[in-house]
């Protein structure tokens, strides 16, 4: 069985066709600047790259792109999208209404589209989207909905619960969900196999460290905390998201700059974070090379997120009463040592033994251990695959 699968965003559509008998991906790509000017497909398949230069004016016409550059002479790798056995999505958040990965009928999209938006809304309408285009084109097609909250369901109350009237979390829902969840799940399996350990044995942090970070305790296998919250502004700051905050000072700041709930809302997830302390780059890659040259808000920057970091990986040892292994993962867990070192800083009365040399040493692409020989606690750097478990959650649906 062949299996698409498809990570929509706003003016973006990600995508990835794996062969789920070898589990190899057949082609990938993205489409860029969906309804807006100089829209792009990047499709790479059969050992080939190829750039198309269409207008999108929407998903649909995304969608069909992607499906003839799927069967396009040149780069394609099936002769029609009937070799296509389902379709895959990644959707932020599920809140309480669904516990696991959901065969799409109309009453799933009726629910997602009305009762998750809020939940996650710069991911959430994107990937409903995206559902939209892919049923369009491909009607007869299986889609299967796959949540990055889903991992994190097995939380206790204790866990996601909030200190707000109990009767306002039944009727509205408001709880901790969490996301990347798909990425957790992987990492934290990959570890397993790595430490020749089943899962129910270990008790490992992942951390999930990108544009949006979060960190999850899992303990034998299953969540039992996680950083993000109700959404994912919650948890560490990150590219443009201020991460925790009192909830006094949102109010405070939106009175003082004469925001509505709105706009407060949108600077906090757009315009804050390590771009907000830096005034330079949300991009990390920026931040090292300005703390380099002597910038002192780009070090800030970079000492904030990785000390916030440290802060959940010592709260969720505590939490799993001990440590097997910590995780890094995603676009700066697996591609910036400084952050890495400096979360593992000080952490010797955990068990962590780091290796500055392993650290630094060159990313060759597959798991790598960066903890001493001797370390009690491993840590090791794993490359995420989300799109791998999106395709395994499908095909176990089917």
């Amino acid at each position: 069985m062949k299996i698409l699968v498809v990570n929509a965003g706003s003016s973006s559509l990600k995508y990835q066709l794996i062969d789920m008998q070898t589990e190899k991906v057949l082609a990938k790509g993205g489409c860029e600047r969906i309804g807006i000017s100089g829209s792009v497909l990047k499709a790479k398949g059969n050992g080939q790259e190829k750039v198309i230069k269409e207008k999108m004016p929407n998903h649909k016409v995304a969608i069909e792109l992607v499906l003839e550059a799927l069967t396009d002479s040149e780069i394609g790798v099936i002769k029609s999208m009937e070799e296509i056995g389902a379709v895959g999505h990644r959707v932020v958040a599920s809140g309480e209404y669904f516990k696991k990965p959901t065969l799409v009928n109309a009453e799933v999209l009726k629910t997602l589209e009305e009762k998750t938006f809020e939940l996650a809304p710069l991911h959430n309408p994107a990937a409903a989207t995206g559902v939209r285009a892919c049923m369009e084109v491909m009607p007869k097609t299986p889609m299967a909905l796959v949540f990055d909250s889903s991992f994190h369901a097995t939380m206790p109350e204790k866990a996601y619960l909030y200190g707000i009237d109990y009767n306002d979390y039944k009727e509205y829902g408001v709880r901790k969900y969490g996301a990347h969840g798909t990425s957790h799940k992987y990492v934290s399996g990959e570890a397993a196999k790595y430490l020749g350990k089943n899962p129910e044995e270990l008790k490992i942090v992942t951390c999930h460290l990108g544009n949006g970070s979060s960190i999850t305790a899992v303990d034998g296998g299953k969540c039992v905390d996680t950083s993000m919250g109700f959404t994912p502004l919650a948890g560490v700051m990150m590219g443009t998201r201020s991460g925790d905050i009192d909830a006094s000072a949102v109010e405070f700041l939106a009175r003082k700059k004469g925001m509505s709930h709105t706009e407060i809302l949108n600077y906090l997830n757009k315009n804050c974070g390590v771009a907000g302390i830096s005034g330079v780059s949300s991009d990390f890659r920026d931040l090292e090379k300005g703390a380099k040259k002597g910038n002192e808000r780009c070090l800030l920057a970079l000492d904030m997120f990785s000390y916030q970091t440290k802060k959940f990986v010592g709260a969720y040892a505590a939490v799993m009463g001990g440590l097997d292994c910590i995780v890094f993962t995603a676009g700066i867990g697996e591609n910036t040592p400084y952050v890495r070192a400096s979360v593992c800083e000080g952490l010797k009365f955990l068990g962590v033994k780091f290796s500055n040399k392993e650290n630094k040493a060159k990313n060759n692409g597959g798991i790598r251990e960066i903890s001493a020989k001797n370390s009690k606690v491993k840590v090791l750097v794993i490359p995420t695959n989300e799109e791998l478990v999106i395709a395994r959650e499908t095909k176990a649906l089917l």
